[in-house]
């Protein structure tokens, strides 16, 4: 059964998708319309399938008619992708997984390779990437950001699985290429609106319907010679993300292992112990038991408000007949407000007590601390984020038909990305509050949510708003800044030469400037500023635990914190910068005169350049395909970078130490240059009808990541009593290789309907690690480890705590006391606890501060990584319903070993999981419906090294719905529902009861109207 439909709807988008095609590959794209058109009279238009089936069936197009492995998405209609989200789309791809960050699909990985080895380009050209992360870093990835680019805006999506000689590199995942409408590839006028409400019940407190409007229009003249195609959206989406989280002091050996003596090991005879009846440990790991303590645990609440404005103007003209030129303008902007309240403790790992579970590898079922006649705090803090991404690219491309068989295309693009805080306080901003009157805290991670829990001090209600104090306060601003100037030029030669199908040759030219600056204004008054009659009551208001993360196991538990205080964060600040001036006279760092802006005293810099020769030859013998290519890479790197310099160190707290940085900085630059010969060769073969088996080999290459490659060593602020520790890049490092083997098997046994079956295998080399040097810097004291220490302890005994040894200082050496003095005129700006300065008085000398800096290096690990991915697509005759399933398995030679301790060093694959997708959908007349179920098995997702620490991530599934109905008249409404179980999503260290973080997942609803012409 066939209805009538709008023939440009499909044509305008296997049109699209042909034009960008050309740009990257000279795959085929002329649909099989068997089961798509009729004529039906010689005056009446085409009766064309769209929707569902006929995005299915353009998908399905280019995967059978592509060389290499190919799969593809294609819209349903002009303005309609199939999800709301291109991350979200994608993961319906075999092989492809996501990460979601705030419950929205956000990155992608590809055969177990994560964004970072991915590269995702927009029209064939590779695009700058933005954004700020912890602030202090450029994006670990290259990959252009799917969550700046609006659905609506796209006509189809490209996964390149295999290396081609005349695809961008940059993937030994894959290479993304995001297609967008060109107008001259369906003329006439066309277009479409759309209308819809967002309902995100992850929201907290208070739920709000956001808006979304999006549009694009596209119309010749000129007989069709000219044209121009207009896309735009807006939305503004609120949501909450409420999530638990610890850190870990984890890979320990258990008792009799001789890491006894280490700050957070386990004491394993309280008899022998100086801290005596506190200590109650019971089923102590062995000596060949790995286990793990926490080191804080908190509930972080938050509310999370995004805006997104995306626009792309598109003109194209032919100037004369074969001779067409292309101008387009593509914007995108993506302000994103976080503001989170959480309630915490810290471990300090001298009284505390325990119960582990059987090793070897071992964590603990409970963990406590009794402070014994020194009350601890109970830490609120406050932490906002509001950053602003914006994105631009203007591009040209000529398309000139030479001759007959001779094509050449001219493409060029300036295009740049820029992140920077939005709000005079910085791009990611914290202050602390706390009530000092903790007598016993504790966490029990018997259920998914780990249950915290406190005992008051006699006389202290830690919840009581009135008795809260100020403590320390960090501000940062960052600013990132990306642009990227390529120029392609291509040719294409159809050759008719018997056996050589076409010629594919050309060069590509990039450059590629990059700008991370921060800098940073901290208070570590972690013990207290002022006293809490400063801060007024009414800047409180309360947060219900239970409520925050109903749904979790653990959130009902009566032991657990059932209320914490937030604060409205602007007036807090505005009130201790007029007590206390934080912003304007901070402990370090210096602010921008009038504002909390850090002055940005770390400048990093990167200019890249590369360029691409290739050549790519096609021939055919019958029904057998070669394609073979080879592509040269050539690349240097310039990397300059401004740090800042210390020059001084302060004992300010119990166990807190930090740095003082210097005024003086200069520019440091080191240079790095590679060049790499990425061959591939593309086979397939249609034995019998329908049946295609392909087989491919190639190399590819992934660049090392920016915060990786930029240069300049930077110091951490706070350091601890074993010494401190800083970061380097290397501008010298070589990308990530990968010799890749494919083969594959397809039957195409019916219209729209397909089974296959592939194997893949990479051998990955040049994986990046982290290689260590250690620095001293001249007059940089340890004053933890020098006579005066050492006086204390001789006293006090070797196991007294920090805290008394900080106090004998005090007290025997006067000198040691400072108050802060910033601006010379004798007069303290604020009363002080006072600091301990590491410095040389007389014979009590302090030694030089040692700092652990990390660098990454390449390293001569190899891994093999192979899989199996298996995908079936059917139409159920013509009753409409559909189904799409597939499954990946993915393997690799190089796993992480629970069983080992933190100081053995080790290289795995991280990434690798299988996974799995089931829709189901109706697409009948006016009626469409889909429903789709997502699965990712558990996997590694990232490990540490120095100390070598493990991160996991849960195996995790969700249903998402849509469904849609079209009138007559072009008006289409429709209902879309996003993981609509509300599923919750975990992650853990060694073991899956050492919760790293655990957050609570709910349904998105939306509903809306069409109007397509």
């Amino acid at each position: 059964m066939k209805w009538k439909s709008k023939p440009s709807l499909v044509k305008f988008m296997a049109g699209a998708s042909a034009v960008a095609m050309g740009a990257t590959a000279p795959a085929a794209l002329a649909q099989d319309t068997d089961e798509e058109t009729v004529t039906v009279a010689d005056d009446e238009n085409v009766i064309i399938v769209s929707g569902i089936r006929a995005s299915l069936q353009n998908a399905l197009n280019i995967k059978r008619n592509a060389q290499g492995v190919v799969d593809a998405i294609s819209a349903e209609d002009i303005g309609k992708f199939p999800d709301t989200n291109l991350a979200e789309s994608l993961q319906r791809i075999t092989g492809v997984s996501i990460d979601r960050d705030n419950g929205e699909g956000a990155r992608v990985t590809v055969r177990g390779f994560g964004p970072e080895f991915n590269l995702v380009t927009l029209n064939g050209r590779q695009m700058p990437t933005s954004s700020l992360g912890d602030g202090a870093s450029p994006p670990s990835s290259r990959s252009f950001d799917f969550g700046n680019l609006a659905s609506e805006a796209v006509a189809a999506v490209e996964v390149y699985k295999t290396g081609r000689a005349t695809v961008n590199s940059g993937g030994i995942g894959s290479t993304i290429n995001i297609i967008t409408p060109r107008p001259l590839s369906d003329p006439g006028m066309k277009g479409s609106i759309a209308v819809k409400g967002v309902y995100d019940k992850s929201q907290n407190g208070d739920t709000d319907i956001t808006p979304e409007v999006s549009g694009i229009f596209s119309t010749t003249f000129m007989d069709d010679r000219v044209g121009i195609a207009l896309t735009g959206s807006y939305q503004k989406r609120k949501s909450g993300f409420n999530q638990y989280f610890s850190d870990w002091r984890d890979g320990y050996l258990g008792c009799g292992s001789g890491f006894e003596n280490e700050w957070g090991a386990i004491p394993c005879d309280p008899n022998n112990d100086w801290r005596g009846a506190y200590n109650l440990q019971t089923n102590r790991p062995g000596a060949n038991d790995v286990y793990a303590v926490p080191q804080n645990g908190s509930y972080n609440v938050s509310d999370i408000t995004r805006e997104r404005i995306n626009g792309q103007a598109v003109l194209q003209a032919e100037l004369i007949d074969g001779l067409t030129a292309t101008v387009d303008y593509t914007f995108s902007q993506n302000t994103v407000d976080v503001r989170q309240s959480s309630v915490g403790v810290w471990f300090n790992h001298v009284t505390t007590s325990s119960e582990f579970t059987d090793g070897p590898v071992t964590s603990p079922v409970f963990y406590s601390e009794n402070f014994g006649p020194f009350p601890s705090d109970l830490a609120y803090s406050g932490s906002l984020t509001n950053n602003r991404s914006i994105n631009k690219s203007l591009g040209f491309n000529l398309e000139w038909e030479a001759t007959d068989g001779l094509t050449w295309i001219l493409d060029y693009h300036n295009s740049s990305a820029e992140s920077k805080p939005t709000l005079p306080y910085g791009s990611n901003m914290s202050v602390g509050t706390a009530v000092f009157g903790v007598q016993e805290q504790r966490i029990d991670f018997t259920s998914y949510l780990p249950v915290i829990s406190y005992v008051n001090a006699p006389g202290i209600d830690s919840n009581d708003p009135s008795l809260r104090f100020a403590t320390g306060n960090a501000f940062r601003n960052a600013t990132f800044r990306d642009d990227i100037e390529q120029v392609q030029l291509k040719g294409r030669w159809e050759a008719d030469l018997g056996f050589l199908d076409s010629l594919d040759f050309g060069v590509s030219y990039i450059e590629n400037k990059v700008q991370s600056a921060f800098g940073f204004i901290q208070n570590d008054t972690w013990g207290g500023l002022g006293t809490a009659a400063d801060i007024p009551d009414d800047i409180f208001f309360e947060i219900n635990v239970p409520e925050a993360f109903r749904g979790l196991e653990g959130a009902n538990d009566p032991n657990i914190i059932q209320s914490f205080y937030g604060f409205d964060f602007e007036r807090m600040v505005d009130l201790l910068e007029n007590q206390f001036g934080i912003c304007s006279n901070p402990a370090t760092g210096s602010s921008i005169g009038g504002t909390c802006l850090a002055e940005q005293t770390t400048d990093r810099r990167i200019t890249e350049k590369t360029i691409s020769p290739y050549l790519e030859a096609a021939f055919s013998f019958g029904s057998a395909n070669l394609i073979t290519g080879l592509r040269y890479e050539n690349t240097t790197v310039d990397s300059r970078a401004l740090t800042l310099i210390p020059d001084a160190t302060a004992w300010v707290a119990a166990n807190e130490f930090n740095l003082s940085f210097s005024p003086d900085r200069d520019f440091s630059r080191i240079k790095g240059s590679y060049d790499f010969w990425l061959p591939n060769i593309d086979f397939d073969i249609e034995p019998v009808q329908d049946v295609v088996v392909r087989a491919s080999y190639s190399h590819t290459i992934a660049r090392p990541t920016y915060d990786n490659l930029q240069g300049g060593r930077t110091f951490n602020p706070l350091f601890r009593q074993d010494g401190g520790t800083g970061q380097q890049g290397n501008p010298g490092l070589l990308p990530y290789k990968s010799e890749n083997f494919d083969i594959s098997a397809e039957w195409y046994y019916a219209p729209a309907s397909y089974i296959s079956v592939g194997y893949f295998r990479k051998n990955v080399k040049n994986f990046i690690g982290v290689g260590g040097i250690q620095v001293q810097v001249p007059g940089i004291y340890q004053p933890y480890n020098g006579a005066r220490a050492n006086e204390a302890r001789a006293a006090l005994g070797q196991n007294a705590p920090i805290g008394a040894i900080r106090d004998y200082i005090f007290n025997n050496f006067p000198g040691s006391t400072v108050v802060q003095d910033a601006d010379n005129d004798g007069v303290p700006d604020r009363d002080t606890n006072g600091f301990i300065i590491g410095r040389i008085i007389g014979d009590a000398s302090d030694p030089l501060l040692t700092f652990d800096v990390s660098l990454p290096v390449n390293s001569d690990q190899t891994a093999t990584l192979d899989g199996w991915e298996f995908a079936i697509q059917h139409n159920f005759w013509e009753t409409g319903f559909g189904a799409i399933l597939n499954y990946t398995i993915v393997n690799g030679d190089a796993t992480f070993d629970n069983s080992q301790p933190y100081n053995v060093t080790q290289f795995a694959l991280v990434g690798l999981s299988d996974s799995a997708n089931a829709v189901l959908f109706y697409d009948k007349g006016p009626l469409q419906a889909r429903v789709a179920w997502n699965w990712r098995d558990d996997f590694l997702a990232g490990y540490s090294q120095n100390p070598t620490n493990p991160f996991y991530r849960d195996e995790y599934w969700q249903i998402d719905a849509s469904a849609s109905y079209e009138f007559d008249f072009g008006l289409t409404v429709f209902v879309e529902a996003i993981n609509i179980t509300g599923e919750n999503l975990k992650g853990y260290r060694r073991s899956e009861d050492t919760t790293f973080f655990a957050f609570r997942g709910a349904p998105r609803y939306a509903g809306g109207v069409r109007f397509s012409f």
